[in-house]
């Protein structure tokens, strides 16, 4: 894994020393080797984590055969050898999957995208057409982000912090990202916090030539369901799967998985065990009675694994934050951070590269919400205009229950999913805060209100690369990890979008598919668990009186620079040791960590 970054403008050699800071400001994503090329009109700079090709024929920024074009990439692309093969015609220099995408672009052009797999953000300097094309991968797991320099100059990179190490831009904070951030604890997978500091989408490339770019959608998620019955759809999710995992364990270093004990990484644990015997398993558990440890270990005797368990150090959860949050650059408040940077911190210590079971519960069915929107779906006031005229009548004389509640309250349940499912301040609370933007995001389908499969699309559109998948990179990246994700396989994971939803949930059980195709892989006590999350809640955290000193010394100070950005006194209402209070309270850390910028 890697870092990129890049400047496009005319005399682009002058811009040595701000290519230098920017990929000075990465280190953490690739501490082996750091390297820059210039051409007339565009400086390229990357950091090296070397995990496939590790000599110097695997360095970046990676000039192809004639010069012309040279790229530099973040992340990795499954099943090169196989796409190699198909480009025959190319004198290959080395053997790294990136200089594939250089065969790939001198026969294709832009026109490869189409057909490159993996995790990836990548731009390639075209000299002869004085042209930058870029693009990220279809689900968001490698970061790209760009702005506009003061002199005009085209500003890329794998971080914001790059960007800002640049020097060439004063960044503004966006109300609309700030809006989105209160209500979901992250800022949207189509925008950053600044509001002159851009993101490129997943699944988006951009172009940029004679001082315009271009962006443009390569990839939609398959919108409609596949009719197929239990029997096939086993056979084929595990035939999927193995496929996936088998593509991921290629590297030059060894590779390991994360094993929390649920049914996700189980799995591929138990699929890594086929093609990798005796594979290194990392767990982290905190030190209290519910946590996983216990069936993470059933897990890693049954496959005979080299197990490693990471017990919570009861440190202070203060120098944890302060420690940890520059890495997000942005305001980000799923607690589970704290947990994962410690994972992929003991990760490191024996790995380079680490398969996870990440967006499994997407995929397959698995958040309790989801089973809870069923619920509300099948209840007989959903969209029943009389029933619920009734029910109002009836709720003055007696209590409703919850489903009858919510579906009053809400449209659909897609308006309960976006509007009250992770939400922390709703649109009455935000606006007491002084935040009145709206950020709408857009899809890549039409999602249909009443659709449970369409809510596990919205999720893979927005929540999975928004919060997922940048609490997974920058939190293996602080630590010079790779984090490889086998559940968003193309194949697979367009298989189990296409499921029929009866095919992942029920009233009485989640995850269908894959108990069934993979129960036989686990152990008894696994088959019987469902989902648990990772860690403690904030609740307890706020126990703690350093961290309410800490939260006092931010929050409760009304020339904090936070306050420039949302009502000092409304704040102050918030301040309850919930959900709520944790959110205002990263967005607090994130300014002070910004405050030399803002």
């Amino acid at each position: 894994m890697c870092g990129i970054a890049g400047i496009i403008g005319s005399n682009a050699r002058n811009y040595q020393e701000e290519i230098q800071k920017m990929t000075d400001s990465l280190i953490h994503r690739g501490p082996d080797s750091s390297h820059h090329e210039f051409y007339d009109n565009a400086a390229l700079g990357h950091r090296r984590l070397s995990i496939i090709d590790l000599s110097e024929n695997g360095k970046q920024p990676m000039f192809s055969n004639t010069k012309n074009e040279c790229i530099v990439l973040n992340g990795e692309i499954y099943g090169y050898q196989d796409i190699k093969k198909h480009y025959g015609e190319y004198p290959y220099h080395g053997s790294s999957d990136t200089e594939v995408i250089l065969a790939m672009y001198q026969r294709k052009q832009e026109n490869l995208i189409h057909d490159l797999p993996g995790m990836f953000a990548f731009a390639i300097w075209d000299n002869q057409k004085q042209q930058l094309f870029c693009a990220r991968d279809r689900f968001g797991e490698k970061p790209f982000y760009y702005a506009i320099g003061k002199n005009n100059e085209f500003i890329f990179a794998s971080e914001i912090k790059a960007i800002l190490a640049s020097g060439l831009i004063q960044p503004k904070v966006s109300s609309e990202a700030l809006s989105h951030y209160l209500q979901y604890g992250y800022v949207s997978s189509s925008q950053s916090i600044y509001s002159n500091i851009f993101t490129l989408p997943p699944a988006h490339q951009l172009i940029w030539k004679d001082g315009n770019f271009t962006i443009s959608r390569y990839y939609s998620l398959p919108a409609k369901d596949r009719v197929i019955g239990l029997s096939d759809a086993k056979e084929e999710f595990l035939y999927l799967l193995k496929n996936a995992v088998k593509k991921q364990l290629i590297a030059d270093v060894e590779v390991g998985s994360f094993l929390s004990g649920g049914l996700d990484s189980s799995s591929v644990v138990a699929l890594v065990d086929e093609f990798l015997p005796h594979q290194t398993t990392i767990s982290f558990g905190y030190d209290h009675k519910d946590n996983e440890l216990k069936y993470a270990k059933e897990i890693a005797d049954k496959y005979k694994t080299n197990h490693i368990e990471v017990h919570e150090q009861k440190s202070d959860l203060v120098s944890s934050l302060l420690k940890i949050s520059p890495f997000f650059d942005e305001p980000f408040a799923d607690a589970s951070f704290i947990p994962h940077y410690e994972i992929c911190r003991a990760a490191k210590k024996n790995l380079t590269v680490v398969l996870s079971g990440d967006v499994g519960d997407e995929l397959f069915g698995g958040y309790h919400f989801y089973t809870v929107e069923n619920k509300l779906k099948k209840h007989f006031s959903y969209k029943n205009i009389i029933a619920q005229f009734g029910l109002k009548l009836y709720q003055q004389l007696k209590p409703t229950s919850f489903l009858t509640q919510k579906n009053m309250e809400f449209s659909s349940i897609m308006d309960f999913h976006l509007n009250d499912v992770r939400n922390a301040f709703n649109k009455k609370e935000r606006n007491l805060l002084g935040v009145s933007s709206d950020y709408l995001q857009t899809y890549s389908f039409t999602p249909n209100p009443d659709s449970l499969n369409d809510i596990m699309r919205v999720d893979l559109e927005n929540y999975v690369p928004a919060n997922m998948m940048v609490k997974s990179d920058r939190m293996a990246m602080a630590n010079s990890l790779e984090v490889r994700t086998p559940f968003l396989d193309l194949d697979f994971a367009e298989f189990c979008i296409q499921l029929p939803d009866q095919l992942k949930l029920n009233d009485n059980n989640d995850k269908i598919i894959l108990r069934e195709a993979m129960g036989s892989y686990w152990t008894e006590t696994i088959r019987n668990r469902h989902k648990q999350g990772f860690g403690l809640g904030v609740k307890s955290w706020f126990e703690e009186d350093n961290l309410m000193n800490f939260s006092n010394d931010l929050l409760k100070d009304p020339n904090h620079k936070v306050f420039n950005y949302i009502d000092f006194k409304a704040a102050q209402n918030f301040l309850d040791k919930d959900e709520r209070h944790w959110n205002l309270l990263q967005l607090a850390l994130w300014a002070d960590n910004n405050k030399s910028v803002l």
